[in-house]
């Protein structure tokens, strides 16, 4: 045989080896160059395509291990409709993974579907029962499951060889080890990323530490502490601080971004530097790194952890500008260049150099900035908010988070990125565990269903996880400048229970609005002044929050923000979702009124079908802001919600046959 020949027979086996189709596989982030995102606990669902000629009985099953290990384990497969599979796995490790996908013909399952057709049909199935016998030899012959295998054989041996082998039981077996032909293998180990349950099901509250002391005065990481409990007993479990580092002097910023400051101000913390320090460091008036770790000790004493604001900002008084002056962006005169967002100026902030002229990263400030992360998870926190990620290179933030996540698995990476669709989701690929979202800007029944059926229903759910804040320091949403007390209230149940996690800037309990004219800029903002705020002032919302916050604690169909589904409510002005966990058969059903300022009576249906009921059925029903139990009769009801009494109702659905509890 010549060269030429042996090379086109070992081409032809390998093209023949591949018998089965293996198509359309769920989820792949762009053909496998990014990571899925998966949760420690949480079920993992991949799908895919898959069949192969004639019409036998083919056998399929999810493999995945450890990314740095050799050995695979195996999930079975099961087949859906128009040959799509789907298997659900559990990954209880934080930390990357890879999976694929082995299909096969089945022997066995062929076997068993075309003898239970001939013995159904009467006909003598000796033949049959004899391949069978052989299908399990094979089987033994393999060494695989073997005690169990023998004492099938055993079985068959002592007679009625047709019923043994049709024994469900011996079907479940063999359908486990049972001779698989023509095994095929997906070319492509995908990746996937698996977080702690924080990444994907978190509630984060926003301060700035100093505005924590007592009135007109400077709060320190001590005051902080003071507060914990206060933020606890509202449910969060992120308490989340705007930048505490050393503020520059240079050009600082005056009450409400004035271009001049007197002397009494204090500045924007995200004008980052002086001469006491930089971004690893603390601003002397909050105190000391000794206070910081304190305040981090404490807060896991309430179960709260501790997210830092990384705003790669650099003030003129930046320590690195002389230390390290090729660190920052020049103009063509050797003048170094502020930060910019035409026709805006950032004069108290300058801007780092990513890239070097030849295009080659600027490899000492990139090491720098992973060590000022690993700096600060060394001390506890592993959650951090990252201030505009979308003006920094993707490669940078990809070879950042990974890093760090070498070092610190659980660390968790919030992009605060208001920016462009393909942007933001690019952000959640390189590796961010949350992102900011359009939420602020979706008030009407239509924007809301477009933008929830996106996150939840689109590829983007793999990797892109929304944290829905209601509210930030930089943006005072004009809904929230019209609404009053009760469009604080919805959009706080919108966002908690729309989203995995939410998030609010403080302040937002107290219904605060006040804002700059025509601008969505607060009036008198904090990010350039204390601010001292009365926490029992009337017309507060914390009895909302708690109310969400426990139940996003207790009803296990609130964590999976991917199980969303919106149901019928007839009036635009109100929103009906529901969330329903099938694991525990946890439903939740919401009517939220999304007009702040007139009330609504409407009918809606009762998803009875999803329970496997007729419309005229009956359900059991808890109403989860009052606690009382009664019944639902049928599919169709009323209801009147208006915005000063009941803005929202919350119900739980319970199935038939189910306890209360």
């Amino acid at each position: 045989m010549s060269v030429t020949d042996r090379s086109q027979r070992e081409s032809l086996a390998s093209l023949a080896a591949h018998r089965m189709a293996i198509e359309a596989v769920s989820p792949e982030v762009d053909a496998g160059r990014f990571a899925a995102k998966a949760v420690v606990g949480w079920p993992f669902e991949v799908t895919a395509d898959l069949f192969g000629d004639g019409h036998e009985v083919f056998g399929a099953a999810v493999l995945y291990r450890p990314a740095q290990a050799s050995d695979w384990t195996e999930v079975l497969m099961q087949p859906l409709t128009n040959d799509r599979w789907r298997a659900e796995l559990t990954v209880d490790e934080i930390g990357p993974y890879v999976y694929t996908i082995l299909a096969w013909r089945d022997v066995w399952g062929s076997w068993r579907r075309d003898t239970a057709k001939k013995i159904a049909a009467g006909q003598d199935v000796s033949v049959e029962v004899e391949e069978g016998r052989l299908i399990v030899a094979a089987a033994i012959a393999s060494d695989a499951d073997t005690k169990p295998l023998q004492d099938l054989r055993r079985a068959l041996k002592s007679g009625g060889a047709s019923d043994v082998l049709m024994r469900e039981e011996t079907d479940a077996l063999m359908s486990r080890v049972g001779p698989r032909a023509n095994k095929t293998l997906y070319p492509h180990d995908l990746p996937l990323w698996v977080d702690r349950e924080r990444a994907a099901f978190s509630a984060w509250y926003e301060l700035f530490p100093r505005s924590t002391g007592s009135e007109g005065q400077h709060g320190t990481f001590r005051t902080v502490i003071d507060r914990l409990p206060y933020v606890r007993d509202l449910g969060f479990d992120v308490l989340y601080f705007p930048p505490i580092h050393p503020i520059g002097t240079t050009n600082r910023k005056g009450r409400n971004n004035t271009l001049r400051a007197d002397p009494e101000d204090i500045g924007s913390p995200y004008a980052i530097g002086s001469p006491d320090g930089g971004n690893s460091d603390v601003h002397p008036d909050l105190g000391t790194l000794d206070d910081f770790d304190a305040l981090v000790a404490a807060a896991a004493e309430h179960d709260l952890e501790i997210a830092l604001d990384i705003a790669l900002n650099a003030s003129p008084d930046h320590p690195w500008i002389t230390e390290h002056p090729d660190w920052f962006e020049r103009r063509p005169d050797g003048t170094i260049k502020y930060a910019e967002n035409p026709p805006k100026k950032y004069e108290d902030i300058v801007n780092f150099r990513y890239y070097l002229d030849d295009g080659k990263p600027n490899a000492p400030f990139w090491e720098a900035i992973r060590d000022m992360f690993v700096f600060w998870a060394g001390r506890g926190v592993l959650c951090f908010r990252v201030d505009n990620p979308h003006t920094k290179p993707f490669p940078f933030w990809e070879w950042i988070i990974a890093e760090v996540r070498s070092l610190f698995p659980g660390a968790i990476f919030l992009s605060e990125a208001f920016t462009r669709p393909k942007v933001m989701k690019r952000l959640a690929k390189v590796g961010f565990n949350q992102s900011y979202s359009y939420y602020t800007w979706r008030n009407t029944k239509a924007e809301l269903t477009e933008y929830l059926t996106e996150l939840t229903q689109e590829e983007c759910r793999h990797y892109m996880r929304p944290n829905f804040f209601v509210n930030t320091p930089d943006i005072n949403p004009v809904f929230l400048q019209t609404s009053g007390r009760p469009g604080f209230r919805t959009r706080a149940i919108l966002a908690a229970s729309l989203s995995g996690s939410w998030g609010l800037y403080s302040g937002f309990e107290l219904c605060e609005a006040a804002s700059l004219p025509g601008r969505e800029e607060y009036l008198d903002s904090e990010k350039y002044q204390l601010r001292h705020r009365d926490f029992d002032a009337p017309g507060n919302i914390k009895d909302d929050i708690r109310l969400i916050n426990r139940h996003r604690r207790e009803q296990p169909a609130l964590r999976d923000f991917t199980n969303l589904a919106f149901e019928v409510a007839h009036d635009e002005r109100v929103l009906a979702y529901s969330r329903h966990d099938p694991a525990t058969g946890n439903f939740i059903l919401f009517h939220v009124l999304i007009d702040p300022h007139v009330g609504a009576e409407f009918s809606f249906e009762v998803p009875l079908w999803k329970f496997g009921l007729v419309d005229e059925a009956s359900v059991e029903v808890q109403d989860l802001i009052h606690g009382n139990y009664f019944t639902w009769h049928g599919k169709h009801h009323h209801l009147a919600l208006d915005p000063i009494n009941r803005p929202y109702a919350i119900w739980r659905l319970i199935a038939p046959g189910s306890a209360r509890t």
